[in-house]
């Protein structure tokens, strides 16, 4: 017969010392994922070809491992070489998880209160010792218009939660902290209320739109008069200053610059650079 060789003894004895040489090799990497699928695809293709008797030529056949094997590669971990990252990006808000920062970027709308107090609570008890770090560039419970976009209510859980958990809170304002978000950047750690030095931050009065019959106007009217209450005494036990002063204050929009919101208590310092931030400030960056 013409195309087949039968082998002989010594032939088969190598062939079955290199498959097992082969096989202790890749056992040692099981362990990495991409190794894995790239060994399994190469593997199983290797065998396919000799029970079809390699109808495939052997250049398609490398040509289709290289493919699997750049595919399992790319869903494996981030390779470094020559000190570049190759790979996707991180994940950027678990990469911020992970290292115990929570960004609140948006008025504190309900999806947002609620993703902050789960990021919260979960932080709380995985490490109870280890501070949690809030970055806060928030219009509050107002849309950038002025308009009402969340609910007093809200930002109040989110308050409550700071104090409720046992991990100390840095909060930092990286842009603007009007209004509720003033008083959550207000509620860090007492020597931990910063902001960068072009930040601004604003108080004023809860605000609310009322519709429908006198009665339910009337009910949503004192609805918002407790809630004013609620912030300006949340307010004022953070700041220190009397309900009377934090009232004043907030009869009408009020804006201050970093240095006026040290003065009035809001915050405790400006930050200019990361090294003026406390030495447990998470270099995560320098893990990537």
């Amino acid at each position: 017969m013409t195309g087949f060789v039968v082998p002989s003894g010594a032939a088969r004895r190598f062939r079955t010392q290199r498959d097992a040489s082969f096989s202790a090799f890749a056992s040692q990497r099981l362990n990495d994922d991409g190794w894995r699928r790239s060994f399994t695809v190469a593997h199983g293709i290797h065998h396919h070809c000799r029970r079809r008797r390699c109808a495939a030529s052997p250049p398609s056949l490398r040509m289709a491992a290289e493919r699997e094997v750049v595919r399992a590669s790319s869903t494996s971990a981030p390779v470094v070489v020559e000190g570049a990252r190759l790979g996707p990006p991180p994940d950027l808000p678990s990469l911020l998880l992970h290292n115990r920062i929570v960004y609140i970027g948006m008025p504190l709308t309900a999806p947002v209160c609620e993703l902050v107090i789960a990021e919260l609570l979960y932080l709380n008890y995985n490490d109870p010792e280890k501070p949690i770090y809030i970055y806060l560039n928030s219009t509050g419970t107002s849309g950038p218009d002025g308009s009402s976009a969340g609910f007093e209510t809200d930002a109040f859980a989110v308050i409550d939660t700071i104090g409720y958990i046992r991990p100390p809170v840095y909060t930092i304002c990286v842009g603007s902290a009007f209004g509720l978000a003033a008083v959550i950047l207000a509620s860090g750690t007492k020597g931990q209320r910063s902001s960068l030095p072009n930040s601004s931050i604003m108080l004023h009065q809860p605000r609310a739109t009322a519709r429908g019959q006198a009665s339910d106007i009337a009910i949503k009217a004192r609805e918002v008069m407790y809630n004013r209450k609620v912030a300006m005494e949340l307010l004022s036990e953070r700041t220190g200053r009397p309900i009377e002063e934090c009232l004043k204050q907030s009869e009408r929009t009020k804006y201050m610059t970093p240095e006026e919101a040290v003065e009035f208590g809001i915050i405790d310092k400006v930050v200019r650079s990361e090294k003026d931030m406390p030495k447990e400030m998470p270099q995560f960056l320098k893990k990537l």
